[in-house]
């Protein structure tokens, strides 16, 4: 096959979340593609900063902000004028007025699910022009892509249903755990005493509030001391949630906003579990983190995180704060000798998801693309 031309949008580099899942498709594709040429589209610090994974890949400044007018009027001329066979967007915020082809990543439809003024910070009015903006445009990516990758068949599947695509269009490329946070401080506690762990953002579709108001019910009866540890970046939506903790059990809920990968495996390490407690999600990779550390799941009973933990995990309704409470209180009581044999298949299970599998399938729907 000759030599394929591929862009990837590498805009959220540093971010959370999307940033990770770029990051590791780069550093995994470096290793298995030597023959394709790949430019990777970065704003100016990253630009000037990021070190390029391998002699076949090169970069271009793109310094325009995602979910921006820019991005929509000024973006696509930049990728335009690369001469690409195709680029890939790891993310739904593509530029409708592109003229490249295109592959796109669909993490989740939950802003199909939840337009809820709730999760934004921005006025109604605004926020609803706004959400008709995003809607607009991830109708427009999902129904322009040459190819679509998604991180989860309920994601593929909700993609068929809300859309009417056509299945053979979309591809499933699971995400895996990051190896910086398996290894290094796992050892070095950094929480003293039985806790329990939420790794992630505070978007209403997270569920944190009834997850709050579910601990301080739990903590009602716990005679062990037990703590709640929050990590994730603290923004509008953390603020605005530590308001709605219960003053009698405030001491015994814990923010965390910076916690260095080590510290990340540690956390996992030596947690009673990881509670997963939202509505809905794209693929839940705290979860595999949490396995692979061989950290204990409670997670919502929902389709893609079924999928991902599968017989590992403890399920709840999220939508039942006694159904939470009960579920704390059941892992809480039981000894960790106990869940020994539950931590072991989720170490094993931990092992089908890898960045390695991801860019092994990514590699296949650009090599499938070429062909079209």
């Amino acid at each position: 096959m000759r030599n394929i031309k591929i862009g990837i949008d590498c805009r959220l580099w540093n971010e959370t979340g999307v940033g990770r899942y770029i990051r590791n498709l780069v550093w995994e594709l470096a290793k298995i593609d030597k023959k394709n040429s790949y430019t990777l589209f970065f704003r100016k610090n990253e630009f000037e900063n990021v070190k390029l994974p391998g002699e076949n890949f090169g970069k271009s400044l793109a310094d325009i902000r995602w979910h921006s007018f820019s991005e929509q009027i000024n973006l696509y001329k930049i990728f335009d004028k690369a001469k690409l066979d195709f680029i890939h967007f790891p993310y739904f915020s593509v530029p409708f007025l592109i003229k490249t082809p295109f592959i796109v990543t669909i993490h989740d439809l939950i802003i199909n699910h939840f337009p809820t003024g709730k999760a934004s910070t921005k006025n109604p009015v605004f926020y609803h022009i706004k959400h008709f903006g995003y809607r607009f445009i991830l109708q427009k990516a999902i129904n322009n892509a040459k190819k679509i990758i998604a991180v989860s068949n309920a994601t593929k599947n909700e993609i068929i249903k809300l859309y009417n695509t056509k299945p053979e269009k979309i591809t499933v490329t699971y995400e895996g755990a990051d190896e910086k946070i398996l290894i290094k401080d796992q050892d070095k506690k950094i929480m003293q005493g039985q806790y329990f762990l939420y790794v992630g953002n505070a978007y209403p579709h997270k569920n944190l509030e009834r997850l709050l108001k579910a601990f301080a019910s739990f903590k009602n009866n716990d005679k062990r001391e037990t703590k709640l540890v929050l990590v994730g970046k603290e923004d509008f939506f953390y603020k605005r949630l530590k308001k709605t903790v219960d003053p009698l059990f405030a001491k015994y809920v814990l923010f965390y906003e910076k916690v260095s990968d080590g510290g990340l495996a540690s956390l996992y390490k030596h947690a009673k579990a990881l509670v997963i407690p939202s509505f809905m999600e794209g693929f839940g990779l705290p979860a595999v983190e949490a396995m692979v550390n061989e950290c204990i799941v409670l997670a919502a009973d929902i389709p893609s995180l079924r999928e991902v933990c599968k017989e590992v995990a403890f399920y709840f309704d999220p939508f039942s704060i006694n159904a939470i409470a009960n579920t704390l209180a059941k892992i809480a009581e039981t000894p960790d000798s106990k869940l020994e044999i539950r931590k072991e298949q989720g170490l094993k299970l931990s092992k089908s998801y890898s960045w390695k599998n991801t860019a092994a399938r990514t590699l296949e729907v650009y090599e499938s693309c070429a062909r079209l």
